[in-house]
């Protein structure tokens, strides 16, 4: 794993070749996008000193077994390489892997199963992708609440976890600097927004001024450039018209008063509070939040907060859902 680190971060011919492959099967996955995505991943999880400490935790994966379980996974596709941690933990557990692509997320995947096959054999013994998942002692599944409903039905008498929609909100008191508010608009941009730690959610004081905000946006105009994201941006501001909702224009976004924390493709919601009781009730729903973006302390020590920029930086215990997956494959080494 940390070889395939340094193989990201060298980004040498055969892997600009992938990514090219894999932006022309998928437009939003951007070629910056693709290293933004594979980086974060180098530095973050393939880190061999970072492994080994992660691992640690863990003593149960140390289990000698007379057969090696096998785990389904269901991946999602809406950012490069968005199901790569659960790859990574399945990997480590010692577990084998049968992997369900996304249709939209192939061939990254594909290049690096043949890469690291490439490098040590028995990796093919140990992960394979297939069309339908069948015969797999336990599941890791990540969909939309619809999907999650037939996984629910089709995986619910082995042990699993099954991930649905989430999405991520930012409060801002009026005092964030510029630092601040350019941090926020990656967390708010970065892969068009498409990830579920992306932020489609404000809440703002009453009154807030909303100009530094757009000029931090501002830098992710060229969104208006890639022609999936425009026709988005087109529909959504051709719906807002006709219903005559309210709005203000901000680079690439339309910011929108709305209560709901989902926010269609190139819409960012807002809510407005007066006081730190009605901050707390606007909170959306911890079932439906995947983060909770805020400068330290301004929100109780009981709801776990990250700092602006942070949102699509997760560490290796940073768990999707806040499912430790390592934790529910090491239950399996013990069955």
């Amino acid at each position: 794993m940390a070889r395939l680190g340094d193989y990201f971060m060298e980004d040498g011919d055969r892997w600009k070749k992938a990514k090219e492959e894999a932006f022309l099967q998928n437009p939003w996955f951007l070629p910056e996008y693709i290293d933004c995505a594979t980086k974060q991943i180098a530095r973050s999880y393939l880190q061999k000193n970072l492994l080994e400490e992660w691992v640690q935790a863990y003593q149960a994966l140390s289990a000698t077994q007379s057969a090696t379980p096998e785990v389904g996974i269901v991946m999602a596709g809406n950012i490069p390489l968005v199901g790569f941690h659960d790859f990574l933990s399945v990997f480590i557990s010692g577990c084998r892997q049968r992997i369900k692509l996304s249709s939209k997320d192939k061939a990254l995947w594909h290049h690096i199963l043949g890469l690291l096959t490439e490098w040590h054999t028995e990796v093919a013994q140990l992960v394979s992708f297939t069309d339908q998942l069948r015969s797999c002692q336990a599941y890791i599944a990540t969909g939309s609440n619809n999907s999650a409903r037939y996984f629910d039905y089709y995986f619910s008498k082995y042990p699993h976890i099954i991930r649905r929609n989430r999405s991520s909100v930012a409060v801002l008191t009026g005092e964030e600097n510029a630092d601040d508010l350019r941090k926020l608009a990656d967390d708010i941009c970065l892969y068009f927004g498409l990830g579920c730690r992306n932020v489609t959610q404000l809440l703002v004081p009453e009154g807030y001024d909303f100009n530094a905000l757009k000029e931090a946006l501002a830098a992710y105009r060229h969104h208006l450039e890639e022609p999936k994201y425009k026709n988005n941006y087109d529909y959504q501001l051709a719906l807002i018209l006709l219903n005559k909702i309210t709005y203000e224009p901000a680079g690439p976004v339309l910011l929108v008063p709305s209560d709901s924390l989902f926010a269609p493709i190139s819409v960012l919601h807002y809510r407005s509070y007066h006081n730190t009781e009605a901050l707390l009730k606007a909170l959306p729903k911890a079932e439906e939040t995947q983060c909770v973006i805020a400068r330290h302390a301004v929100l109780p020590e009981a709801i776990p907060t990250i700092p602006f920029g942070a949102a699509q930086h997760p560490q290796l215990s940073d768990y999707a859902d806040q499912i430790d997956t390592l934790s529910f494959l090491s239950t399996l080494k013990k069955l």
